[in-house]
């Protein structure tokens, strides 16, 4: 992004400030590193935001920045295909706008779709983006020289053209430093890749080595991304150990798509050497990434990510599962462009399974099951269980109820339900099977997202399972009404407390609270109700002040009441309150528990976070943090718990206040005039946090935070006050907001925030 852009980013933030949008106005600047340092949960929330917000205001470039970097959390590490294509051509649409084409950043674009279709299918658009990057003339005074050149590297490797693609980034990287500019290390690394797959592996290493150096575009992934580039080239020049210790371990790739196929393929090359481990557990978690780029339409990805996989399976002797990865890799070239090898790759595959020896069983076909049941749940091998069960699989109930639901467990519930479909649904025998077998089998359909077969099913079973196989189902893909009608419906044909549950659920999704905690009491005194169901019902009927029903929950867990009637307001000690902030992100707020599921908020906050000190929040009493073992850290320990609803707002507001730090004396005596009145104050500075000394320029330790009064207290009340606290400070506190808005010495409070620097 240009500075011109950070100009308009820059002049927005503080058109919202002034507005009051305190949490929009800050997340302006946050975007980029949101999409940079996977933070998408805000970015998903703040980015959508702030472009609404720029088309409001008319301002159409900071609407492009907004959807661009949104488009590049998508598309960079989330490594998103199908599904973003189309918003991506959208952009480079908005980008061509009369009012948007000369934004310096507008050519972002095209590299924003040239990257989804090499997500999409690589060598299906090489000639597209090649194109599109070609006739964009982006010239190499421009900041996007750099990664359009390793966009069309890229592209020219997807085209076959290694040569070209090496010759290219040599010419980049040289007419950049002619131009007296570096080039990015996402650029040499394009350069590096092509030289591999010229078969240069050497040279790709040299390339590799000489653009550690280059500032990169995304420095949070620089070190994981040039780690596992750097173990795929050792690995191809059969420098094994040098490989294993470049190669990122598992839990640090498998949070980024975009890394998932490179690492995969120098796991593929290191598999046989004793260092790493070819196990049933990283099969399992390469499934999980092909069924991720499946739902992201990352088709090219998916294929070979089947087919390592399926090289891997053979290694260890998983023959069933390389068939199966065969098939799916199968099955996803039909969405492919242009084949470029898939094919022949698959038939490979096929021969090595074929070829592979099947280990042997561990007794005879009959005892099986009870070797199964008997095996070491930590060290037995689902992957050979799988294969060893298979034959008897939809035949002995026993052996198909392990199989089926093992298969699952390993990514594979589509043939586990298949399996259990011709065993119960094409026999005719589903209407008498057994409750937990229609159990499992709804729950592989689920998995494998086979609604309509599930629906045909139900049709077939008797009215209690039939309505909690649907319900079950609705439930599963959030479609609330639906998932009520049918819980509703299997209560009242006597499916028991599974059903409970599962309307007690739904209606709570649609904020019918007090409902569902009716159908949770109903069955209070059953022996079917377990102690997480009450605290369920005790947090709806809290919800709904439903102060009798929460009573008797709390009797029926134990914990003590000193109130027998009315609300529930006691002093249950501290707790922490996990609330959504305005862009997306959590805060941790301190609060003192006055119930089951109750707290009050002591800690002010920032105006525009939708919540503040005093309000009661309803919350989730499941701990989302286990309680320390040892008395010492239990002592410190303050019990954090997800917040569900607000009960009942407090009414107060926030004040900032800013200035130099004053002596621990003051200070005290300060604290104590916010306690006496029962204001709650809480700093947000820390010990870093300077001001400037206004005649000598020294920096001095500074303060800054929050106070917040209740409705009965005006803010000119809490003017007069801070004005007494604070007159005989060395130095001046400023409230310069609370000083506008009641009209009172605000030149003073602008000064004084001018000579301190605040």
């Amino acid at each position: 992004m240009d500075v011109d852009i950070w100009a308009w980013v820059g002049e927005t933030q503080r058109q919202l400030h002034e507005a009051g949008n305190t949490g929009l106005a800050m997340a302006i600047g946050d975007v980029p590193a949101q999409a940079l340092e996977g933070r998408y949960s805000q970015l998903d929330v703040m980015a959508p935001a702030i472009a609404q917000q720029a088309e409001n205001l008319g301002q159409p470039w900071l609407e492009f920045y907004a959807r661009y970097w949104h488009l590049v959390g998508r598309i960079g590490d989330r490594a998103q295909g199908v599904v973003a294509l189309d918003d991506a051509r959208t952009l480079v649409e908005f980008a061509g706008r009369e009012d948007v084409r000369d934004c310096p950043a507008a050519p972002g674009a095209v590299l924003a779709l040239a990257v989804t279709q090499a997500n999409t299918d690589g060598p299906g658009y090489a000639a597209e983006r090649l194109q599109a990057l070609t006739a964009a003339q982006v010239e190499v005074s421009s900041p996007a020289f750099s990664a359009f050149a390793e966009q069309r590297v890229a592209a020219l490797v997807d085209a076959g053209r290694f040569e070209e693609a090496v010759a290219h980034a040599e010419s980049a990287v040289a007419e950049l430093g002619a131009a007296g500019r570096e080039a990015s290390w996402e650029l040499g690394a394009a350069s590096a890749r092509a030289l591999l797959t010229a078969g240069r592996s050497q040279d790709a290493l040299t390339a590799l080595e000489a653009a550690t150096g280059f500032k990169p575009d995304d420095p949070v992934a620089k070190e994981r991304r040039e780690g596992v580039l750097r173990a795929l080239v050792l690995a191809t020049l059969n420098r094994v150990p040098e490989a294993v210790e470049a190669l990122p371990d598992l839990d640090v790739v498998g949070d980024h798509p975009r890394d998932w196929v490179e690492w995969a393929r120098a796991v593929r090359l290191l598999a046989e050497s004793a260092q790493i481990t070819n196990s049933w557990q990283l099969g399992r978690v390469l499934k999980q990434w092909i069924d991720y780029f499946a739902v992201m339409g990352a088709y090219r990805a998916r294929a070979q990510l089947a087919l390592i996989a399926g090289d891997l399976a053979v290694s260890r002797k998983g023959v069933w599962q390389a068939r199966m990865l065969a098939d799916l890799a199968e099955s996803t070239s039909g969405e492919l462009k242009s084949d470029a090898g898939i094919t022949e790759r698959i038939a490979a595959l096929r021969v090595a399974a074929d070829n592979a020896t099947v280990p042997d069983s561990p007794g005879p076909r009959e005892e099986l099951v009870g070797y199964f049941d008997a095996a070491d749940g930590f060290n037995a091998d689902p992957e050979r269980w799988v294969g060893w069960l298979a034959p008897l699989s939809g035949q002995d109930i026993e052996a198909t109820r392990r199989h089926t639901t093992t298969l699952g467990f390993l990514g594979y519930p589509a043939r586990g339900a298949d399996i259990y479909w011709t065993m119960l649904v094409d026999s005719g025998d589903i209407a008498t099977a057994d409750e937990q077998d229609i159990s499992y089998l709804t729950g592989l359909l689920i998995e494998a997202r086979q609604d309509e077969r599930l629906e045909q099913m139900a049709q077939l079973l008797p009215e209690a399972q039939r309505h909690l196989a649907l319900g079950r189902l609705y439930r599963a893909r959030e479609r609330w009404e639906q998932a009520a009608a049918e819980g509703e419906a299997a209560v009242a044909a006597g499916a028991g407390i599974e059903a409970r549950r599962l309307w007690a659920t739904a209606v709570q999704q649609s904020d019918d609270n007090a409902r569902g905690a009716s159908i949770l009491r109903e069955v209070l005194d059953s022996d079917e109700i377990e102690a997480e169901d009450v605290w369920r019902m005790i947090t709806m009927a809290t919800a709904a002040e439903d102060w009798e029903t929460v009573r008797a929950g709390a009797a029926k867990i134990g914990m003590p009441l000193q109130s027998s009637e009315g609300p529930i307001e006691e002093e249950m000690g501290l707790v922490r309150i996990i609330l959504p902030a305005p862009d997306g992100s959590q805060r941790s707020i301190v609060g003192v528990r006055t119930g089951p599921a109750t707290a009050r908020l002591a800690i002010p906050q920032p105006p525009g976070m939708g919540y503040n000190a005093g309000d009661v929040v309803v919350f989730d009493p499941a701990l989302l943090e286990p309680i320390p073992e040892s008395p010492e850290e239990q002592e410190g320990f303050i019990p954090p718990f997800a917040a569900v609803s607000m009960l009942r707002p407090g009414g107060y507001t926030s004040w900032f206040f800013d200035g130099a730090a004053p002596s621990e004396a003051d200070w005290t005596e300060f604290n104590e005039v916010m306690v006496e009145r029962g204001w709650p104050m809480w700093v947000y500075s820390d010990d870093n946090y300077t001001v400037t000394h206004p005649t000598t320029g020294e920096s001095l330790p500074g303060v800054f935070g929050w106070i917040a009064i209740p409705p009965e207290v005006s803010p000119v009340e809490l003017d007069a006050v801070l004005d007494d606290a604070t007159e005989r400070w060395v130095h001046p506190l400023a409230w310069l907001d609370l000083a506008k808005s009641v009209d009172i010495e605000v030149e003073r409070h602008e000064r004084i925030t001018k000579e301190y620097g605040l």
